[in-house]
């Protein structure tokens, strides 16, 4: 079954799969949506008046959300309005085999990257780590950010991927595999799961926001201990949005503890790409077959 793509005038269901978007958010996010040129449906996650705690609703009204929207013909796709916290409660409420069967567009990042491992694994869907409507969209976008958006949602994002000045390599060599993976936190959450991140001959992108060095330290300490940079083909690392030691004076850093974690793998790594809690940013499409070259700097997406 060919990868669906948006048009203008799609419809595109937006949910909330974790924490509730805040109300003063909601129309100029709407608003952000249409200027894109879709037309936005609105589920009940996103109503302040279903909040649950800390998430958007409960776990069975978050859950019937996506179900929905998955199954509607009416939808072509299907926006996460926000991250925050939740969506890994979501996994065994959730059919994926019947989700498997109405493919869409999917889009969102951070904590929705449980979702997008899920979609990868199980499904077998391409899905897109891009910006959302209440969290970047409603305040304009930049026009590096706006165009790898655009391309995410209608089709187009395929060939060469911008990586920017900033990139470095950390290991050379080339890889070639499925991109996977997105928040750190989330991809270690996945780990002892059904849903646990299949990283074998894959290229496997890592970022993060607010999380101290040595927590970092020990999500990636996991992972290597659980062989998932072992089984990779390559590695990408975005930004570490505000991820600063707890005592200065007395810590790595995050270079320092990438380097020790990482780089005696011997895998590819490129780090520095313009991917993550951070503007501008690119979109990628998790689940689509990537080329990287860490000796020249580039990333290409080939399907």
């Amino acid at each position: 079954m060919a990868q669906p793509s948006l048009y203008p005038g799609a419809r595109v269901a937006l949910l909330c799969i974790s924490s509730a978007v805040p109300e003063d958010r909601l129309e100029t996010a709407l608003a952000a949506v249409r200027a894109l040129g879709l037309e936005p449906v609105l589920y009940p996650s996103c109503y302040y008046e279903n909040r649950h705690g800390y998430f958007a609703a409960d776990d069975a009204q978050r859950a019937k959300d996506l179900q929905d929207a998955f199954a509607a013909p009416s939808i072509q796709g299907i926006l996460s309005i926000r991250g925050g916290y939740g969506a890994h409660r979501l996994m065994g409420l959730l059919d994926l085999r019947e989700i498997a069967r109405h493919p869409k567009v999917f889009c969102g990042y951070s904590d929705v990257t449980a979702l997008h491992i899920a979609l990868n694994q199980c499904c077998r869907m391409v899905t897109f780590h891009t910006p959302m409507p209440s969290t970047e969209w409603y305040k304009g976008l930049d026009e590096f950010t706006l165009t790898y958006l655009r391309r995410a949602l209608f089709g187009a994002l395929t060939g060469p991927m911008p990586l920017g000045d900033k990139t470095e390599t950390l290991q050379g060599g080339r890889a070639k595999g499925p991109l996977c993976g997105g928040n750190l936190s989330l991809v270690c959450d996945s780990l002892g799961t059904p849903w646990e991140i299949d990283t074998r001959g894959k290229i496997l992108f890592l970022e993060d926001v607010g999380e101290k060095t040595y927590r970092v330290d020990a999500m990636l300490t996991q992972l290597r201990n659980a062989g998932k940079f072992e089984d990779c083909a390559g590695i990408l690392l975005g930004y570490w949005t505000d991820c600063d030691p707890e005592y200065p004076e007395k810590t790595l850093w995050l270079p320092d503890i990438i380097r020790e974690l990482l780089v005696p793998t011997g895998k590819p790594i490129l780090s520095g790409l313009p991917c993550g809690h951070s503007m501008p940013t690119m979109s990628l499409p998790l689940g689509a077959t990537a080329v990287m070259d860490a000796d020249t700097k580039t990333l290409e997406v080939c399907c």
